[in-house]
């Protein structure tokens, strides 16, 4: 997309391009990704529980996926946004919120196992299910982000 100028006899072209929409589309595309990833991710502990086998899930499982999606979610959106107002900082801010996630989810696990009476081997499965699954749905959303740019 280009507007044409007339001066002084001579045509200047000027070039719009639309990266701000392009900008807000690939944060958009990010975001529906999470979404479709966190509708897949809720598949298997919705099956355990329509299909009887609940004790394999701790008691306020969905806490726990809420939480760690939460964080993926901010993670993600929160890496994407730094890219596109300072490229330089990516690596930064990535190193930065990996940090506070991993804080977050040692917290969040300190707190269910010293608070709640939980199987600690039903509990270690549906957390270590969540958060690699969401950490390697980060890398994957991260790593293709950045060989778009090339």
């Amino acid at each position: 997309m280009g507007y044409c100028i007339h001066v002084a006899g001579r045509r200047i072209y000027i070039l719009v391009p639309c990266y701000q929409i392009c900008k807000k589309l690939k944060l958009l595309r990010a975001v529906l990704i999470n979404a479709l990833f966190l509708v897949l991710l809720a598949v298997p502990p919705l099956c355990l529980q329509f299909t009887g086998n609940a004790n394999l899930l701790v008691p306020h499982f969905w806490v726990l996926f809420s939480f760690l999606s939460g964080l993926t979610f901010i993670m993600v959106t929160t890496v994407l946004v730094v890219q596109q107002i300072q490229p330089g900082l990516y690596a930064q801010a990535f190193l930065g919120v990996t940090v506070v996630k991993m804080i977050g989810s040692m917290l969040l696990a300190l707190l269910f196992v010293l608070k709640m009476n939980v199987n600690e081997r039903v509990f270690m499965l549906d957390f270590f299910y969540l958060y690699f699954l969401n950490t390697g749905f980060e890398v994957y959303v991260l790593l293709r982000n950045l060989r778009n740019q090339n």
